[in-house]
């Protein structure tokens, strides 16, 4: 259940607002200008502010810019309400950070759509990263935990790039971003070559990513993506550390540490020849094999091919180096 919070100097108005929020669900904060509004969300931080421009003592559009300007409230939504319809007004609030904005007098389920719409786009971006435009863990975690609950078997492999953290010792976190970023693509582009039904591709976080699709298109799929990835990874590094198969880094007692290029470990759980408690467990069995997968030397896929009955026999495991 989301929280909206009311700001509102007009009581009669604040009070109109809180019923009808209430009554389609929604738990309300009530405050009657800025300087009090930020005194409740000191207290209590809601999921979206509704914000009347006119207010004595901090009016809206100010109390905007301060939401906008604090680390804890930047990405609140905030609706504007105000009596003034012209476009210059319109243009101030938007400017100091509102997201939507509603000239009164308004219709009820107009309020009501706005406020649903503005919830539902917040949520969206959430879910998205901002690096990779791919789903993150909500989304993640969602679409394992319905697949898990399908008879359709299915696949969960766990990608994670190998000596990343030297890489951005060595030259820097924008250029990580670009490795992330390549990943990325060669993840698309492989999920795009692997066919119907499309697989499902997340971005967890850092150099963590999961790839959902069916048991027959692993290999096609961690195959295409391995040769992406390196053929372009090689171009982000300098060409001197490319000509000497290695990053040099000085750690801080100057002793020098040499790492690989960086390269990818894919590890693969599969439904079908075992038996999952629940889909915690697939993502546990794709992160085990995603270190065996790292034992091996380049980019390499692990795919776990144990059934019930040869769950201690850890050589049915395969790694397969790229």
């Amino acid at each position: 259940m989301s929280t909206v919070l009311v700001v509102d100097d007009d009581v009669d108005i604040a009070r109109f607002i809180e019923v009808n929020l209430r009554l389609e669900g929604f738990d309300v904060l009530v405050a009657h200008d800025g300087i009090e509004a930020l005194e409740v969300i000191g207290k209590d931080l809601p999921d979206l502010a509704l914000l009347d421009v006119m207010m004595p003592r901090l009016d809206g559009v100010e109390l905007c810019r301060r939401l906008r300007s604090d680390p804890l409230t930047a990405s609140l939504p905030v609706i504007m309400l105000t009596a003034k319809s012209l476009s210059v007004d319109k243009v101030v609030g938007l400017t100091a950070g509102a997201d939507d904005y509603i000239i009164k007098p308004f219709d009820t389920l107009e309020l009501i759509a706005r406020v649903r719409s503005t919830l539902r786009r917040n949520a969206e971006m959430r879910a998205v990263s901002p690096l990779t435009g791919l789903p993150g863990n909500h989304r993640i975690n969602e679409e394992i935990a319905s697949r898990a609950s399908d008879i359709q078997h299915f696949a969960v492999c766990h990608v994670d790039l190998d000596n990343f953290k030297a890489f951005n010792d060595r030259y820097g976190w924008l250029r990580g971003d670009d490795v992330i970023t390549l990943l990325a693509a060669a993840l698309k582009a492989a999920g795009a070559e692997a066919g119907l039904p499309q697989p499902f591709i997340g971005h967890v976080g850092g150099d963590d990513f999961v790839v959902i699709c069916a048991p027959e298109q692993v290999e096609v799929l961690t195959e295409h993506c391995m040769r992406m990835f390196d053929e372009g990874v090689r171009d982000l590094h300098d060409p001197d550390d490319v000509a000497a198969g290695y990053i040099s880094i000085v750690d801080r007692q100057g002793n020098e540490r040499r790492y690989p290029i960086v390269s990818v470990s894919i590890g693969v759980a599969m439904t079908g020849k075992r038996h999952y408690a629940d889909h915690r467990a697939i993502v546990a069995v794709a992160t085990e094999m995603k270190v065996v997968a790292k034992r091996q030397t380049g980019s390499a896929v692990a795919i776990d091919r144990r059934t019930d009955a040869d769950l201690e026999d850890t050589s049915a495991s395969e790694a397969t180096p790229a």
